[in-house]
């Protein structure tokens, strides 16, 4: 009989078993960050008396709508609230007694939507398939959860969304034994935002030993200077009427006024929405350094990683029917998105047709491929390091017929029967590619290495710079945008 009642350090909890898989939804990993807790690092939860049920998802953060979640099933999807600091874990029905690795996933969302309740992100495959422990999270998103206020004095922190996910990490390095985890053998995954949070978190001084390894897909070095967060804060307090000696005030007022003020700040950014208002912010305690510069200099010193991007990640986010933006406007959103400003940038956009399809192009390589490149390339110098490179398209589908970005991770969970809510059903090609892709990223976690049968994927070293591009046929290429490269001076 599969046990489906655990004890955690907070009391009982009884999960459910779906298709010999052990759920448990809704698990609280911190008390609930309202009133007096709001905008501040979360607190460990209440322990509770009897068994508490946990068949279903917590409420996920605060968030505007996100048409592309009903893509993929969740509806109804759980209701919003501040009260959000929930997890959810997957096990296997029987573990055969020894502790397995665990695999805890990091949502994207640009760091305002997204849930670990999301049904591409369900472990069950993940954990049957893979024989490992997969949990999942929901963080503090938007301004409650990436609002720099720690300058604003006691009883503010920033990144509070970072500290939420290191505070899951903790929940899970204490109490994933009682459900048949490995708390020394943790790998956190993530995407986008997710990976994002992953770059910052190798930075982080309170996240040291609480994984042992990491996969970053598609996203990389991404953090706010301290003074333009500074500034975003104070345009919000005057938005809101509160002046920076009344900051206590933030605590009190309604969750539909700081939205509201969230989207009247964003106006007045220009309603870019390449630029990320909330994200991780450089604030010299919570996060010292910019994620990349820690990583130079060995912050995360004998971590492995596997870390890759998908062919054409901006041709999600810029369409074929876009507006030609002019050069002004492109050089700075160049700027904004990855730094790259001045004749550096126009050196750099001269590459590229002047079209809808080159300034996609131009988002997939220097937003999310050439970052990635960076942080593979410096960390490679402290651990083995294994590049992806997500290439799959169907010829068939609008949105699909580029490997688009977040596009690999149905395949990662292989999860491809929601690929029906986009019309498409997965033909035998792309389930192989599926348990490839699951079987690649299990074997990291268990092993420490990536590993595909059939195939050789090589570390990611110097000079070779050997990439494993996962398509219909996989294999491992060396430099293979080498000429792309050398233009970005990588």
């Amino acid at each position: 009989m599969a046990q489906l009642t655990v004890n955690t350090k907070f009391g009982r909890v009884e999960g459910i078993l779906q298709q010999g898989v052990r759920v448990w939804r809704g698990l609280p990993y911190a008390k609930p960050p309202v009133g007096e807790l709001r905008f501040q690092a979360p607190a460990e939860p209440e322990a509770w008396e009897g068994i508490r049920k946990a068949d279903k998802f917590g409420p996920i953060s605060i968030q505007p709508a996100n048409e592309m979640a009903g893509l993929f099933g969740e509806d109804p999807a759980p209701e919003p609230s501040e009260d959000c600091l929930y997890l959810n874990v997957w096990a296997p029905e029987e573990t055969g007694g020894t502790p397995l690795p665990v695999m805890v996933w990091i949502h994207g969302g640009a760091f305002v939507t997204g849930s670990g309740s999301i049904p591409v992100y369900d472990g069950s495959k993940i954990a049957r398939e893979g024989s490992v422990i997969v949990v999942s999270l929901n963080y503090r998103l938007g301004i409650l959860g990436f609002l720099h206020t720690g300058f604003l004095g006691e009883g503010f922190t920033s990144n509070a969304g970072l500290l939420d996910q290191i505070a899951a990490l903790r929940w899970v390095r204490g109490n994933i034994a009682a459900f048949g985890g490995d708390p020394d053998r943790v790998t956190v995954f993530g995407e986008s935002a997710g990976s994002m949070s992953i770059a910052a978190l190798l930075a982080m001084p309170e996240a040291k030993g609480l994984f042992r390894q990491a996969i970053m897909q598609s996203g990389a070095s991404q953090a706010m200077p301290e003074p333009m967060a500074r500034s975003i804060t104070g345009g919000l307090l005057a938005l809101l009427g509160i002046k920076p000696e009344e900051a206590g005030r933030l605590k009190t007022v309604t969750v539909q006024q700081l939205a509201e003020a969230a989207g009247e700040l964003r106006k007045r950014f220009g309603g870019n929405n390449l630029a990320l208002l909330q994200q991780p912010v450089i604030d010299g305690n919570t996060l010292p350094l910019e994620p990349l510069e820690a990583i130079r200099a060995g912050a995360a010193k004998d971590i492995p990683l596997l870390i890759g991007t998908n062919h054409d990640e901006g041709a999600l986010f810029i369409g074929p029917d876009a507006p030609v933006m002019e050069e002004g406007e492109l050089l700075k959103a160049m700027e904004m998105m990855t730094g790259v400003a001045g004749e550096a940038a126009a050196a750099v956009a001269r590459h590229y047709p002047r079209t809808a399809a080159g300034q996609a192009q131009i988002m997939t390589d220097l937003y999310f491929w050439r970052s990635s490149v960076q942080f593979a390339a410096e960390q490679s110098r402290f651990a083995p390091v294994w590049m992806y490179r997500f290439d799959w398209t169907n010829q068939a589908h609008p949105l699909l017929m580029q490997a688009i970005h977040a596009g690999e991770i149905m395949f990662v969970f292989d999860n491809l029967e929601l690929l029906g809510n986009l019309g498409v059903q997965a033909d035998d090609s792309a389930k192989a590619l599926a348990r490839q892709m699951l079987g690649a990223w299990t074997a990291f976690a268990s092993h420490g290495a990536p590993a595909v049968e059939g195939s050789v994927w090589p570390a990611y070293e110097m000079p070779e710079r050997a990439t494993f591009i996962f398509n219909n046929h996989s294999e491992a290429v060396n430099d293979p945008d080498a000429a792309k490269r050398t233009m970005l001076g990588l």
